[in-house]
């Protein structure tokens, strides 16, 4: 059960982040904050000191990993995660979010070691899903997980952020095979 202090602080993180989807990091105030919560500043203030205390706790707050798949089948697996990354990207305001929180993460060293943490955990499924391929001899002994999962999920990143060009239906289906296919 939620209990009344929970739903509170839940809907006060709920729209911090309203506003930085909104706003951008620039419009990322106490102020519209509460207002958009129906709060006060100093109920905001009572539980978070400064508004980048609030973000880390919002950012926190609303992180969730993708499941990790195991459905016996390295390709399977890893396409499973690529696939719900590029709904992430299309279908929520996750890219905006992020991109105003790396911007105020290059800024202050507690939001620069957040994004650090959610990076990790957000990589852990995609490192597990390959550690186990390479175990089970679907990829190389000398697969590297960590430099795997940069180059499968890299082109996601570039063509969204970068490019800002959209990702074609099929782009998960190629990239999984370039970067796992065994060269010959």
């Amino acid at each position: 059960m939620v209990s009344r202090g929970d739903g509170a602080r839940q809907r006060m993180l709920t729209a911090a982040l309203g506003v930085l989807d909104e706003a951008g990091l620039a419009g990322f105030t106490m102020e519209a904050v509460a207002r958009r919560a129906g709060a006060s500043k100093a109920t905001l203030y009572r539980r978070w000191p400064t508004t980048g205390a609030l973000l880390v706790d919002a950012m926190d707050a609303t992180f969730r990993p993708f499941p990790t798949p195991d459905t016996g089948s390295v390709v399977s697996d890893v396409a499973e995660i690529l696939n719900a990354f590029v709904t992430l990207l299309e279908r929520t305001p996750f890219p905006r979010l992020l991109a105003a929180f790396i911007d105020a993460a290059e800024r202050d060293p507690a939001l620069s070691k957040l994004h650090t943490d959610l990076t990790n955990r957000r990589r852990e499924p995609m490192l597990v899903v390959l550690a186990r391929g390479r175990d089970r001899g679907e990829l190389g002994p000398d697969t590297d997980p960590e430099l795997t999962t940069d180059l499968l999920t890299s082109p996601f990143f570039y063509r969204h952020f970068v490019a800002h060009r959209p990702i074609p239906r099929g782009m998960v289906a190629e990239v999984v095979e370039r970067v796992l296919s065994p060269k010959t």
